[in-house]
């Protein structure tokens, strides 16, 4: 008949083997894990300045299209919708500090 050996035992003498085997071995699973995960990150974070900066170009492009066919013509003086001057929604320039000091 064999010897009967307690589980306790085989618990005690199993695991610290079991730690120094299976410690590296999680430890390069988290290290692979979160090294994925960053490049994961790094490639959707490019992806979505490539789509960026294609919208940008079709917005441009759309913009020359309008300004070639001739949709984006200003109105004429006194043709404003709502009844104000035309020369009320044109941008005013204003002087800056620096500029001021120049003069």
């Amino acid at each position: 008949m064999p010897p009967v050996v307690p589980p306790f035992l085989i618990g005690l003498i199993v695991a610290p083997l079991a730690k120094r085997v299976l410690k590296p071995l999680v430890r390069g699973a988290i290290t692979t894990s979160v090294g994925l995960v960053m490049e994961v990150k790094k490639a959707a974070q490019e992806a979505g300045e490539n789509i960026h900066d294609l919208a940008v170009e079709v917005a441009a492009d759309m913009v020359a299209a309008q300004i070639a066919a001739g949709e984006g013509h200003r109105p004429e003086e006194g043709a404003a919708s709502n009844g104000e001057k035309d020369e009320a929604r044109t941008p005013k320039i204003r002087a800056t500090a620096g500029a001021a000091k120049a003069q």
